[in-house]
């Protein structure tokens, strides 16, 4: 295992709204080099901070020390991780909150929430299996870097078994409590539930948006979700549960076991709670995008998508299976990082898997679409995309409806199993910006298509 200070997750890194944010790291591995990315943040006119070796900077030598400095452009909650290889699928990852103003108001903010899967192998190891075999199953998940497992048939002579459940502070009725929930995973997806108790939803990624409440729900790879949750029920235990969804994640025995407790303070009993879970249909889709309405109201000006720029989700196969873009799985020097080559004037090789978009302060649409039956979470550094339409099946030109007017703004969006992503971004922070799949198997094998602004 690989950690930050020792710890996983990673120490809570705190700022306000408008902070300079600086941070020191070094590398105190043997063998290999590292860099350190800020999940989501926006790093207006700072791209060599965005940490992403071979793309914004070489990797960190073991032994030695990089200083990042950036800007809280945004407030919300997010999460900062390795972008070498595997190595946050190690442990090297930790949360992010930026205090700012809230949608709803609440009485106490609990702090970040991390759900990810967990596998008993290195993930190093594990990416072998992947590369021929497809996705290895995971051994358990994890809240805020606890869960039980129970050993009984395992013939791993390392199983020791035990763990704990996460509780969270303990509830006064009538308070409202603001959960920040974070999937730090490498190939789960989760739905979010609390037994007898509706969430109301916040904030999605960065972006605040009108308060909507549901029973379950939907957070994929890499997405982050502000919830409040009123203590208005009978003073009890309850199950919080990270439901695995399983149409989309990796195979895992304890995808019905993921679960922390919360416990109101006047509850009678200390014991393990005997609250029902409500009926859920598994599904790896975002939530309604009719649900996510930005406060900050932007909207997009229309435009002849069928000019957009198409992208190609798919899968190479030869001896072993490669994700790529447009039928190029990228493969990049990290002794040559884009920027470096971008600054010396120097032409990107075809592997690199360069758009280069030249034009300041215009709005570039994606057309992203899949014929596979997997699900992916889309991720694009630099920017809050906007998204335009996103479904099953091919886009269409003429009939699959596009939101023009308020449409949501976030940094992680689901590409539907066999469907379609519309997205628009404006070119308006100059710098190397990478967009790939946030499923560490294809992170690993490079999924991405980066590009730069003048």
């Amino acid at each position: 295992m690989l950690t930050f200070n020792g710890s996983y997750p990673g120490p809570t890194i705190v700022a306000d709204w408008g902070d300079t944010v600086r941070i020191h790291v070094k590398n105190n591995m043997e063998f290999n080099g590292t860099s350190i990315h800020w999940h989501g943040l926006r790093q207006l006119w700072t791209t060599e901070q965005d940490g992403v070796n071979g793309i914004t900077q070489c990797p960190i030598a073991p032994t030695d020390s990089f200083t990042y400095e950036w800007t809280a452009t945004q407030y919300g909650t997010s999460w900062y991780h390795s972008h070498f290889s595997l190595q946050y699928a190690e442990g090297v990852a930790g949360a992010i909150v930026i205090n700012g103003p809230t949608s709803a108001n609440y009485d106490v903010d609990l702090g970040p929430v991390t759900l990810t899967d967990w596998y008993h192998a290195t993930a190093f190891s594990e990416w072998h299996v992947a590369q021929t075999s497809g996705p290895p199953a995971a051994q358990n998940g994890l809240i805020n870097g606890t869960n039980v497992f129970d050993c009984t048939g395992s013939t791993d002579t390392a199983c020791v078994g035990g763990g704990k459940r996460f509780e969270f502070p303990a509830f006064e009725y009538g308070k409202k409590y603001k959960l920040r929930l974070i999937n730090t995973s490498t190939d789960t997806h989760f739905r979010v539930s609390l037994d007898g108790h509706s969430l109301t939803v916040v904030a999605a990624d960065f972006v605040p948006i009108t308060p909507f409440t549901t029973d379950f729900l939907s957070i994929g790879i890499g997405q982050r979700y502000d919830v409040i949750i009123e203590a208005n029920a009978p003073a009890d235990n309850y199950w919080f549960r990270a439901t695995i969804q399983t149409t989309c994640s990796a195979a895992n025995t304890m995808a019905l076991d993921v679960k922390g407790i919360v416990r109101y303070r006047t509850a009678t009993t200390s014991g393990d709670p005997t609250t029902s879970a409500g009926t859920m249909t598994d599904s790896c889709l975002d939530e309604p995008l009719e649900s996510l309405v930005p406060v900050v109201a932007k909207p997009v000006a229309e435009s002849d998508l069928s000019t957009a720029q198409d992208v190609e989700v798919s899968i190479a196969i030869t001896t072993v299976f490669k994700w790529t873009l447009n039928g190029i799985s990228a493969d990049i020097d990290w002794a040559s990082p884009t920027l470096l080559k971008l600054l010396d004037g120097e032409s990107y090789p075809t592997d690199y898997h360069v758009l280069d978009l030249p034009t300041a302060n215009q709005m570039y649409y994606l057309v992203i679409e899949t014929t596979l039956g997997i699900t992916h979470p889309i991720h694009l550094h630099g920017h809050d995309f906007y998204i335009l339409a996103q479904g099953t099946g091919a886009f269409n030109e003429t009939s699959t409806p596009v939101n023009w007017a308020n449409p949501m703004r976030r940094d992680v969006a689901m590409l539907p199993a066999s469907g379609h992503l519309i997205i628009a971004f404006e070119t308006d922070n100059p710098g190397i910006w990478l967009m790939h799949c946030h499923i560490v198997s294809s992170f690993h094998s490079f999924l991405p298509s980066h590009h730069h602004k003048e």
